[in-house]
């Protein structure tokens, strides 16, 4: 184990209703090899940033603050900071419940960890030093038009570890937005988990705008039961350490899923995406989109991988994942991945790693066009079909503006 992790544990171990499952991810977290170049997973995802912090000082405060407002989005607001929970803001309608994480024990001793796999190591530090969160119930049938808006904030010198449990019931519906955002020293860990009911519809959006010296691992996993429809949009910017692993997992027969997920670095930020998408049963769909673009000496890694198991029969896959290189001295990983062991299936993967289209670059410029606004035009162009095909118009004109901004900071050269 690392001294930053020996650290992390040796606080008060957490007793509460979820004592049980605690121990046995500290007993998984203590066997497990602590991450470097010869762990597969991540090869290219160096953690030594975390050994050289020491907030044993840190400034723990969780006073509450504000959320900026989405334009013309009206959702309720809930918030973390540091991993602790805000007085709720909006008004719940009827078929929602949502509790903090140490409320809802219920709940929470049937969710945490149901969904989310046992090898991700920091999700099994999540497990142990996640004291509280969110804890979101939708009953059957019940659609929800307003969005749940999860707003992480880590503040400068500490460390948050949080978790978010969402269950919708049989033909319900709901929208989730997790946003995470800083640039200050800090360290973060943010889990979700989500079961989704027969025929139930989930909304999806992870932002994980966290910069500069703000590190974050954190995840997401679904479960998909039969019949039931997953729309995903992740979105990541890249910092000292930027990690957010995926599992869509295909419990159910005729689930779907799409996934579409956008990452800008630029400097030496680092970000990394892992995605696997588990059909464990027939008639499941995929589609997963993904577009990366690195400038300055950044360095970005993709893995992404379907798995067909055996009984997973007429099952449609497709994922797709296309990256930009601004700059020579920027580095994409990318690992795209088929695991078939159906034989009646239509699977399709592929990934493709390119740089600005300098024939492009010059025909805006020789019409008028600032080389820095061409290299923005072409940047905006690369991903913006994945920013139109966002279901929800108020998220996709907010994150517009925030992504030319990030454009104009990513050097070319």
């Amino acid at each position: 184990m690392s001294a930053w992790l020996d650290m992390a544990l040796n606080g008060a171990p957490i007793n509460d209703s979820l004592v049980s499952q605690r121990q046995q991810s500290l007993a998984l977290l203590r066997a497990a090899r602590w991450p470097n170049r010869k762990v597969e997973a991540w090869k290219y995802t160096p953690v030594r940033a975390l050994e050289q912090i020491d907030y044993s000082a840190a400034n723990q405060s969780t006073a509450a603050r504000g959320v900026d407002a989405v334009e013309g989005l009206s959702a309720i607001e809930l918030v973390l900071i540091n991993g602790v929970p805000q007085a709720i803001a909006g008004e719940l309608p009827a078929g929602l419940q949502v509790r903090a994480l140490s409320e809802g024990e219920a709940i929470a001793g049937e969710l945490f960890g149901s969904v989310k796999p046992s090898r991700h190591i920091f999700g099994l530090v999540n497990d142990v030093l996640a004291a509280d969160g969110w804890v979101i119930d939708v009953a059957p049938g019940v659609q929800i038009e307003t969005p749940l808006r999860i707003v992480y904030r880590t503040t400068e010198a500490a460390q948050a570890h949080g978790r978010v449990l969402v269950r919708l019931g049989d033909k319900s519906r709901l929208t989730v937005i997790e946003q995470a955002e800083g640039t200050e020293p800090s360290m973060s860990t943010y889990f979700s988990e989500f079961s989704v009911g027969v025929g139930a519809h989930l909304e999806h959006y992870r932002f994980a705008l966290q910069t500069g010296a703000a590190m974050s691992v954190g995840g997401c996993h679904v479960l998909l039961a039969e019949r039931s429809e997953l729309h995903s949009t992740l979105v990541g910017f890249g910092s000292d350490l930027s990690r957010l692993d995926v599992d869509v997992i295909h419990g159910g027969e005729f689930a779907s899923a799409k996934v579409n997920a956008i990452y800008l670095l630029d400097g030496r930020e680092l970000f990394d995406l892992h995605s696997t998408i588990e059909h464990a049963c027939a008639n499941g769909t995929t589609e997963e989109n993904v577009r990366g673009i690195a400038g300055g000496q950044s360095k970005a890694v993709f893995n992404g991988r379907i798995h067909i198991h055996r009984h997973a029969q007429k099952t449609l896959a497709e994922l797709n994942n296309r990256n930009l290189l601004l700059t020579s001295g920027a580095e994409i990983n990318t690992k795209p991945e088929l695991e078939i062991y159906a034989d009646d299936v239509r699977c399709a993967h592929g990934a493709t790693v390119a740089e600005t289209d300098k024939g492009a670059l010059y025909y805006l410029q020789s019409r008028g066009i600032s080389r820095s606004q061409a290299q923005i035009m072409l940047n905006f162009g690369f991903i913006n079909e994945l920013v139109d095909a966002m279901p929800n118009a108020a998220l996709a004109q907010w994150l517009r503006p925030q992504l030319r901004a990030r454009f104009a900071q990513m050097g070319d050269a």
